[in-house]
C-alpha cells in the first residue's frame, strides 16, 4: 500500500527526548487522542446517520472494512453508501480539468480554480437518502459531506508524503480518475487539481467536524473530537511549534542528514531534501494521552490565519508565505543549473499568486564547496541557449563556468536568488533554503548529463528558463546584489543581532541572533520562522509554555505569540536564524 523506505509515524509518543534532531516532533495538546476503530465505533454506534469525508488518498475500502468489523461488535446493522457513485464519468472529469493539466508536460500545469462539487453529479447527490431499514446509515468517501443528508461528520486526513508513497505503490488514483497513471502525471494532477479543491473543501468543513481521524495507519487509526481538535489548533496558534518534516532521496543527494539525524533510515541511497517547512506538504502532529495524530499544516491557517500570520494575513490569506527546506549535497553532486519564474509568469502560466524567490543559507559545507550564481559579464544569451540545446539534444557537456559565476561557500553565508536568477548549489553543501513557498517551479536548464534515480533523464525546461532569466544579473552585480553582506543591528554582552539583507525582490527578511544566555524577541504581529543553525539546543518560552529545540530544527512562532524568549541551554554560542515577511510587503 506504500512504496518508501521511510517508517510510518509512530502510534505513541516516545518515552524520552531524542537529545538531537527529532523527525517526529509533536505538540502536547492536553486533549484526548483515541486510538483504534473499536473506540470510534463505540462513539458513533448510537447515531442514525454518519458522514465520513476525507482527503484524496485515503484507503477508503480498508477504512470501511475495519470500521464495519468494529461496528459489528456493537450489534448494529449498517448501510453504507460510497459517494464515489456520484462522481461524474472519468472522461468527463478529464475534459473538465484538461486546461489545468497542460497536456503530457511532466511537471507543470495550472491551478484549477473550481470546487470539489464540480467533480460530482449534483442530481445524484440530491438523491441520497438514509436507508430506513438500517440502524446506522453511513455515507463515506472523498466529498461525502456534499451529500444531501444530515448526520455526524467525520473527516479522515492523510499526510501528503503518505499520499505520494501510496501513489508510488499504485494503491490510489487521482480524484475522479478511473485508473492510475504515470507517477509524474499523477503528482501533477494532485498538485494542480486535486489538492487545491480538496483543501478548499477541508477549510469549509473545519467548523463542522465532529471527529477528526488520522488515517495514515489505516489498520490502527488515531482520532479526536472536533471540539478538542479545534481547541488544540487555538493553543498552537499562541506558542512556538514544529511541523513534521519529511525526507526524500535525489540524484544529487548527500549524506549530511544521514550522519546528523540518527532516526533516519540509514539504508536509504541518500537524502537530497528535507521538507522542513513547506506547508502545502507538511503535517502537524498532536499528542494526547501519549497517542499521536497528524493533520495537515493548513488547518492552522483555516482556523485563524490572523493569529498565525499577523499583518501578513491580508496579503497571503491561507497561503503560508515562507518555506524552510534542506538541500544536502554532502558527498553528493551539483544541483541542476536552474532558475525560477518571474512573478507575472508564475501567475499567468501556473496560477500561483506569488513566485519562488529563494536564498541559500549555508548551514554547513566542506572547504571545496561552491555555489553557482549569476552570469559572467560578457554573457551572450543566444550562445548560452545554443549550448544548452546542444547539451540536451546531443549530450554535449556544458562549459558551465564559461557562462555562470562560481563562488566559494562558507558556513553561514547567505546567497540571494530572486526569481529569474541562474543558480545551483555545488556538491558538499548543506543548504538551508529560505524561500517564498512555491516549490516545484524549478526550470532546469542543464543537469550535468546524468539520469535520475529512476534511470530516466529529469525534465529540462530550456524555453521556460529563457523566458524568465535576467541576463543583466551578471558581473559585479552578482557580488554586490546577490551575496548578502551582514550588518550588525544590535550588540549586547554575550550576543548580537545580525541582519542578512535580502534582495529587493524578496518579500521576506532574514536575521541571525548570536548569543549566550537568553534573548527576548517581539513578533511585532509577524509570524517568525526560526532554526538553530549553530549550537546544541535551546529552550523557547512564550505565553507560559516552554519547548526544547535542537540543532538544525525549524520552528514556527505565530504572530499571536507576541514575544518569545530563547535560552541557550547548550555549550558555546547559539546562532538562531529568523525570517519573516517584510512589513512593506504585507
Amino acid at each position: 500500500m506504500r512504496k518508501t523506505s521511510q517508517a510510518l509515524l509512530p502510534l505513541n509518543t516516545p518515552a524520552t527526548d531524542t537529545a538531537v534532531y527529532n523527525i517526529y516532533p509533536f505538540f502536547i495538546s492536553g486533549e484526548k487522542v483515541d486510538t483504534g476503530f473499536a473506540t470510534l465505533a463505540a462513539a458513533i454506534a448510537n447515531e442514525k446517520v454518519i458522514i465520513i469525508d476525507g482527503y484524496g488518498g485515503v484507503l477508503w475500502e480498508k477504512l470501511r472494512e475495519h470500521l464495519q468489523a468494529a461496528l459489528n461488535k456493537e450489534n448494529k446493522t449498517i448501510a453504507w453508501y460510497n459517494i464515489s457513485n456520484c462522481l461524474k464519468p472519468a472522461a468527463e472529469i478529464a475534459g473538465m480539468i484538461a486546461p489545468s493539466m497542460n497536456g503530457d508536460d511532466p511537471v507543470f500545469g495550472k491551478k484549477y480554480t473550481g470546487d470539489l462539487v464540480d467533480f460530482f453529479d449534483v442530481q445524484q447527490l440530491k438523491g441520497i437518502h438514509p436507508d430506513p431499514t438500517a440502524d446506522l446509515f453511513i455515507v463515506y468517501g472523498t466529498g461525502a459531506a456534499l451529500a444531501g443528508v444530515n448526520g455526524k461528520l467525520l473527516y479522515a486526513d492523510v499526510p501528503k508524503n503518505e499520499i505520494q508513497y501510496r501513489m508510488r505503490a499504485d494503491a490510489i488514483t487521482n480524484l475522479g480518475a478511473g485508473e492510475t497513471a504515470a507517477h509524474s502525471q499523477m503528482y501533477k494532477r494532485f498538485y494542480f487539481v486535486d489538492w487545491p479543491v480538496l483543501s478548499k473543501h477541508k477549510a469549509k468543513l473545519l467548523p463542522h467536524i465532529d471527529y477528526i481521524i488520522d488515517e495514515q495507519r489505516v489498520q490502527d487509526i488515531t482520532w479526536m473530537s472536533g471540539e478538542a481538535f479545534r481547541n488544540t489548533l487555538q493553543h498552537m496558534l499562541k506558542q512556538p511549534f514544529r511541523a513534521r518534516p519529511w525526507f526524500e532521496a535525489g540524484v544529487w543527494g548527500g549524506d549530511w542528514m544521514k550522519k546528523h539525524i540518527p532516526q533516519l533510515n540509514q539504508d536509504e541511497v541518500n537524502y537530497a531534501w528535507s521538507f522542513e517547512l513547506i506547508t502545502p506538504e507538511n503535517g502537524i502532529v498532536i499528542a494526547g494521552d501519549h497517542h499521536l495524530l497528524e493533520v495537515s499544516f493548513d488547518y492552522l491557517l483555516f482556523a485563524d490565519n490572523q493569529k498565525l500570520l499577523g499583518k501578513a494575513a491580508e496579503r497571503f490569506g491561507t497561503e503560508f508565505p515562507i518555506r524552510f527546506d534542506f538541500l544536502d549535497t554532502y558527498d553528493g553532486g551539483n544541483l541542476s543549473i536552474q532558475c525560477h519564474p518571474r512573478t507575472a509568469y508564475a501567475k499567468a502560466y501556473f496560477g500561483e499568486n506569488f513566485t519562488q524567490d529563494e536564498t541559500y543559507y549555508i548551514l554547513d559545507c566542506e572547504p571545496d564547496a561552491n555555489v553557482y550564481l549569476g552570469f559572467h559579464e560578457k554573457i551572450n544569451p543566444e550562445q548560452f541557449r545554443t549550448a544548452l540545446i546542444a547539451a540536451q539534444e546531443k549530450g554535449t557537456e556544458l562549459e558551465v563556468e564559461k557562462y555562470i559565476q562560481k563562488f566559494q561557500a562558507h558556513k553561514h553565508d547567505l546567497f540571494l536568488i530572486p526569481n529569474g536568477t541562474v543558480h545551483a548549489s555545488g556538491k558538499n553543501n548543506m543548504v538551508l533554503e529560505i524561500s517564498s513557498t512555491p516549490y516545484i517551479f524549478t526550470f532546469k536548464m542543464y543537469d550535468w548529463l546524468r539520469l535520475g534515480l529512476n534511470g530516466q533523464p529529469r525534465p529540462i525546461n530550456i524555453d521556460h528558463a529563457m523566458n524568465n532569466l535576467y541576463f543583466d544579473r551578471k558581473g559585479d552585480y552578482v557580488t554586490e546584489k546577490l551575496i548578502s553582506q551582514p550588518v550588525v543591528e544590535e550588540e549586547w554582552e554575550g550576543g548580537r543581532k545580525v541582519k542578512l539583507p535580502t534582495h529587493e525582490e524578496h518579500f521576506y527578511n532574514v536575521y541571525r541572533y548570536e548569543f549566550t544566555g537568553s534573548i527576548t524577541i517581539a513578533t511585532n504581529n509577524q509570524c517568525h520562522l526560526c532554526m538553530l543553525v549553530e549550537g546544541e539546543k535551546i529552550s523557547v518560552e512564550s505565553d507560559g509554555n516552554s519547548s526544547i529545540f535542537h540543532y538544525a530544527e525549524t520552528f514556527v512562532v505565530p504572530a499571536a505569540a507576541g514575544s518569545y524568549t530563547i535560552t541557550n541551554t547548550g555549550k558555546g554560542k547559539a546562532f538562531v536564524v529568523m525570517s519573516h515577511v517584510k512589513d512593506d510587503h504585507c
